[in-house]
């Protein structure tokens, strides 16, 4: 019996690797898609001027006026919820 020149064997290898490829693209394709809708879009500056003030800058905690400027900021970060509850009755622990 001749060979069938229309059927190699090499044929149904690069059929293969074809699939193959096609299959991790899908693949990336799903998965980049999954991970930029988990991701957020990043704070404005102004936005986190309005949380957080921009009391603390230039203040080292040294003097008393210092110290009200840090206190004026731990207020924003506790009220925006950027720090925890814990987080937040630490750092009026032992001031007084």
């Amino acid at each position: 019996m001749a060979p069938n020149p229309s059927r190699t064997p090499s044929k149904g290898r690069t059929m293969k690797r074809l699939l193959n490829r096609t299959l991790a693209a899908v693949i990336m394709t799903v998965a980049s898609m999954g991970a930029a809708c988990g991701t957020s879009a990043p704070a404005s500056v102004d936005g986190l001027r309005r949380v957080v003030g921009t009391d603390l800058i230039g203040a080292r905690g040294a003097t008393p006026a210092d110290q009200r400027k840090i206190d004026r900021t731990v207020v924003g970060l506790c009220a925006a919820a950027v720090w925890t509850k814990g987080e937040c009755s630490r750092h009026g622990e032992g001031q007084e």
